[in-house]
C-alpha cells in the first residue's frame, strides 16, 4: 500500500504543469537550508519566462467599457446617419424587434493630432496631439453574443460559456511576472462587479496561480495587508514555515496531485511577500501634485478611473505583467447623450494621463494599452411608450477599439464598417484573431502556448486564429 501511494504520488508530480509550484517550493527550501524563506525567488509558477520569439510587448494595461460604447458616438463618425437622424429603419440589426427609428450621433466629431485620427467633441484630453498620434483605432472586430454576460466572457476569455482562462491568466501562464513579491495579474473594478463576476479573470482550468488578483475600490485595496500589531515579522515567518511543512505533509498523504493545496501554498508565501511590497505600491501620495492632478485625482468625476490608472502604471512599471481596469454605465439603450458624456467625461483625463506617463517615462514603447468594450452598438433604436428614445442596441457585427503603445501602429485607422455603423466590412476579422494578435505581440504562439485538459491541448482562441498584420508597426 506504501509502495503504490507513493508511485501514485510521483505520476501525479510528472502528470501536469501544476506540480511545478511544488518542485520549486522544495527547491527553494532545499537552497535555503531551513524552509521557505519568504524572498523573492526566481522559481516558481509565476516566474518570469522568456517569450517564444522576440515580442513588441512585454505589459499590458486594459481598460474594460462594459456595456459596449457606441463606435459612432466615440471614434467613428456616420454622416449619413446624422442625416437619417430620426427616420423609419428597417435594420435587423440588434435584439429588439418594432418599429425602429435611427439615431444619429448627439456629438460632433473632428480629426485631431498629426495622424488625422477622429473622435467625438467629448473626448477633450485625448484628443492632444502628443497622445491621440499614439493611437490606433480598429474598427473590423466583431463579436458573437449580443448578450452582456456571454460577450463579456468571449472579449475576456475566448469563451462565450465562461469558466476559461481570461487573455490575463494566459499571459501569465506564458511569460510569468517580473516580480515574485507581487500578483502576475491585477484587476481593478468599480463596486459593482461587470457581468459575469470573477468569471472574467478567471485562471479556468489553468492552475490557480493564474488567477487574477482583484484590488478593492474602496478602503484598502486587499485585506489584511497588515499584520495585527502583536505579531511580528519574524512570529509570522516562524508560523509559515510551519504551516508549510504540514500542507506538505498533507500533500504527500494525498498519493496525487493536488493543485489547489499547492496553489494555496503559494500563495500564502506571495501575501507575505506582498505585505512589504504592496502599501508602498498603492500609496499614490508618493506620487507629485502635478501627476495626480493629471489623472485627475482631484476631480470628483474622474477620481475613481484616474487612481485605478495610476495605479496601474505603477504596478506594470513595477514588473505586473497584466493589468485590466473596468468601467461600466457604457449600456446606452436610452438617453445616449446623456449617459456617454458622463461615460466619457469620466475616463477621458485618465486615460489620456496614462498614455502620456507611460510615453514620458519611455514605457509606451513595451506597454501595450487596450480600449474596448464586449460589443459596438446599433444605428437604430425602438419606439418606446410612443415616445423618441434616444439610445442604441446591442450590435456585434461593428464596434470599435483603441490600442496605444506595444508594437501596435500610432496614429492609425485600421479597418472600418459601413456607411451607417451597422457592420464592418474593411479589415474584418473575429474577436479569436485579435487574442492571437495581442499574444504575438508579447511573442507568444497561440497554437504554441498549449495547455492539456479534458482530453486535448487548448488554446486562448479556441481552435486557432490569425494575426491581424495590419494593427503591427
Amino acid at each position: 500500500m506504501m509502495d503504490a501511494t507513493r508511485r501514485g504520488f510521483l505520476y501525479g508530480l510528472g502528470a501536469t504543469l501544476g506540480s511545478v509550484a511544488l518542485t520549486d517550493l522544495l527547491a527553494a527550501e532545499a537552497s535555503s537550508g531551513a524552509g521557505p524563506s519568504g524572498e523573492a525567488t526566481s522559481q516558481g509558477p509565476l516566474a518570469s519566462k522568456p517569450p517564444m520569439f522576440p515580442a513588441r510587448a512585454k505589459n499590458v494595461i486594459m481598460l474594460f467599457m462594459e456595456g459596449g460604447p457606441g463606435h459612432m458616438d466615440t471614434f467613428d463618425p456616420k454622416p449619413e446617419l446624422t442625416r437619417l437622424h430620426k427616420q423609419e429603419s428597417k435594420l435587423t440589426a440588434g435584439q429588439e424587434t418594432g418599429f425602429k427609428f435611427f439615431v444619429g450621433s448627439p456629438f460632433g466629431f473632428r480629426k485631431v493630432g498629426q495622424s488625422g485620427i477622429e473622435m467625438c467633441d467629448q473626448w477633450v484630453h485625448l484628443a492632444d496631439p502628443y497622445v491621440a498620434d499614439e493611437l490606433c483605432n480598429y474598427r473590423g472586430c466583431q463579436a458573437e453574443s449580443l448578450n452582456h454576460p456571454e460577450a463579456l466572457f468571449h472579449m475576456n476569455t475566448g469563451s462565450r460559456l465562461g469558466g476559461d482562462p481570461a487573455l490575463g491568466a494566459w499571459t501569465t501562464y506564458g511569460l510569468g511576472s517580473e516580480n515574485q513579491n507581487l500578483p502576475g495579474y491585477v484587476v481593478m473594478t468599480e463596486l459593482a462587479l461587470p457581468q459575469g463576476g470573477a468569471g472574467n479573470w478567471s485562471n479556468g482550468f489553468l492552475p490557480p496561480h493564474y488567477q487574477g488578483t482583484r484590488l478593492r475600490p474602496e478602503g484598502s485595496p486587499l485585506l489584511d495587508l497588515a499584520s495585527p500589531s502583536f505579531k511580528t515579522r519574524q512570529h509570522q515567518r516562524r508560523a509559515l514555515d510551519e504551516l508549510a511543512r504540514l500542507n506538505r505533509s498533507h500533500l504527500e498523504s494525498l498519493g496525487a496531485e493536488d493543485q489547489r493545496l499547492m496553489a494555496r501554498m503559494e500563495s500564502y508565501e506571495l501575501a507575505y511577500r506582498m505585505q512589504t511590497e504592496v502599501p508602498d505600491l498603492i500609496d499614490l501620495s508618493k506620487e507629485s501634485q502635478q501627476t495626480q492632478e493629471m489623472y485627475g485625482l482631484d476631480q470628483s468625476e474622474t477620481a475613481t478611473f484616474g487612481r485605478q490608472c495610476l495605479m496601474a502604471r505603477r504596478m506594470v512599471e513595477s514588473g505586473v505583467r497584466f493589468v485590466q481596469i473596468f468601467s461600466g454605465g457604457w449600456d446606452s439603450h436610452d438617453y445616449l447623450e446623456r449617459g456617454h458624456t458622463s461615460r466619457i467625461k469620466s475616463v477621458d483625463k485618465p486615460m489620456a494621463a496614462l498614455i502620456r506617463d507611460l510615453k514620458q517615462r519611455g514605457m509606451l514603447e513595451d506597454t501595450l494599452v487596450i480600449w474596448t468594450g464586449e460589443f459596438g452598438r446599433t444605428p437604430d433604436n425602438n419606439k418606446r411608450g410612443g415616445v423618441y428614445s434616444l439610445g442604441r442596441g446591442h450590435n456585434n457585427q461593428a464596434m470599435t477599439m483603441l490600442m496605444a503603445g506595444g508594437g501596435v501602429k500610432p496614429g492609425a485607422i485600421v479597418g472600418g464598417t459601413d456607411e451607417l455603423g451597422s457592420s464592418a466590412v474593411e479589415c474584418v476579422h473575429p474577436i479569436r484573431d485579435l487574442h492571437v494578435t495581442l499574444l504575438h505581440l508579447l511573442g507568444l504562439d497561440d497554437n504554441k502556448l498549449t495547455y492539456f485538459h479534458a482530453g486535448r491541448y487548448k488554446q486562448l482562441s479556441q481552435f486557432g486564429g490569425q494575426v491581424i498584420q495590419e494593427l503591427i508597426a
